[in-house]
């Protein structure tokens, strides 16, 4: 049996006792939530109330550092989350505390009412019906083109269990807190970011159930120190399930785009994805076709390798308006994941002209939905 096989639980339990919320331990007061652990990986959550926050973060490095003490353990993320009043409940261990119910209805209440990046102008959500289709590195990409503009432009990476934006925008470390009450965001390139990835190790498997997911997003947007941005990318999680309707349906977005790939299954999931806004009445400002086509870097001759064209078709059939397309290329590839994007490593080249092209059209529609927004919104007659 290996090292790293024999730590449990239970060891891990025993050893946040010793870590104290006050005059007691935050095992004993139910604080621990969501522990799993997995190959001598560690994660774990813990609870606090909404109105703490971040001021809880000597806490949350305390218990990082009892576990990753522990022999067997190979890495410890720990995370702060309000989900619900500390007596919640752990991962399966009850403490005996009887009052958990009506504080996680108290606090979801007001999670829900608390604003959600209040100082973003705009908010737009960069989604996939299905992932491998390219949707991250057109999300650092569009924010890149959309700064290019001369806009304050933050990222938040809402993709929990495949965070990819820290190393698409070259940013390593954690985030610090300047006034003790809130996370202060990261930034690469200009661009103010939050992703799980900055407080989880990127060989660490995260494995939580959906609310947890959902508490941890609404996080960092309600507790991240954003400051005024005039908008807001946010990378979605692939696909159309319970974390993606939840985010639309709480996240205030101004609009969305679909990105998919040109073959006949990817364009059926991103359908799916644009029925999924539809429903919670997100606008879809337009659908981009990323890996449209291969251009030879010798001869230029381009080659349709899944096909082309078909998220134009697509568009054109549900009434959406198709935005640009993006084409297969090791360019893009190699500068997204060594943290120096093509928009910013070769601004001049085809590749970033044809995101800033797009996101020119992007920036456009937004102006105009927020525009119609404000118009639809009652005035107050003196």
């Amino acid at each position: 049996m290996t090292q790293a096989s024999q730590i449990s639980e239970n060891q891990v339990l025993e050893a946040l006792e010793g870590v104290m919320d006050g005059d007691e331990s935050i095992v004993s007061k139910g604080m621990v939530q969501g522990l799993q652990v997995q190959d001598g990986h560690v994660v774990m959550a813990i609870v606090v109330p909404p109105s703490v926050g971040a001021s809880a973060e000597p806490l949350r490095k305390e218990a990082e550092k009892v576990v990753h003490a522990l022999n067997g353990v190979l890495s410890a993320t720990v995370v702060l989350t309000a989900e619900s009043e500390p007596g919640g409940g752990n991962s399966g261990h009850d403490h005996g505390h009887d009052h958990g119910h009506d504080h996680d209805h108290d606090h979801g209440k007001a999670q829900k009412e608390a604003p959600l990046l209040p100082g973003a102008k705009s908010i737009i959500a960069v989604a996939s019906g299905k992932g491998g289709v390219g949707k991250s590195t057109t999300a650092v990409n569009l924010a890149l083109a959309l700064k290019a503009q001369g806009l304050k432009v933050g990222l938040l990476d809402a993709d929990i269990f495949g965070p990819s934006q820290p190393r698409m925008l070259g940013i390593s470390g954690e985030p610090q807190s300047s006034d003790g009450k809130t996370l202060d965001p990261m930034e690469g390139h200009g661009i103010k970011c939050m992703s799980m990835g900055f407080l989880v190790d990127e060989e660490t498997p995260v494995v939580w159930r959906g609310p947890m997911v959902q508490t941890a997003l609404i996080q960092m947007m309600r507790d991240i120190n954003w400051g005024t941005l005039d908008v807001m990318i946010v990378d979605m999680p692939p696909g159309t399930g319970d974390v993606q309707l939840t985010m639309a349906q709480q996240v205030p977005l101004t609009g969305a785009i679909i990105v998919s790939t040109p073959q006949d299954m990817a364009l059926l999931d991103a359908r799916k994805g644009l029925n999924m806004f539809r429903q919670v009445d997100v606008p879809v400002l337009g659908i981009i076709e990323n890996m449209s086509y291969f251009a030879c870097p010798h001869c230029g001759e381009h080659t349709n390798i899944f096909s082309h064209g078909g998220a134009k078709k697509e568009a054109d059939t549900v009434g959406m308006e198709f935005l640009g397309e993006i084409p297969l290329d090791v360019q893009i590839r190699e500068t997204s994941d060594g943290g120096n994007p093509v928009v910013v490593s070769d601004p001049d080249g085809a590749h970033a002209l044809a995101y800033k092209a797009i996101a020119k059209r992007v920036w456009e529609k937004t102006e105009d939905a927020l525009a119609a927004k404000a118009a639809s919104e009652p005035r107050i007659l003196q």
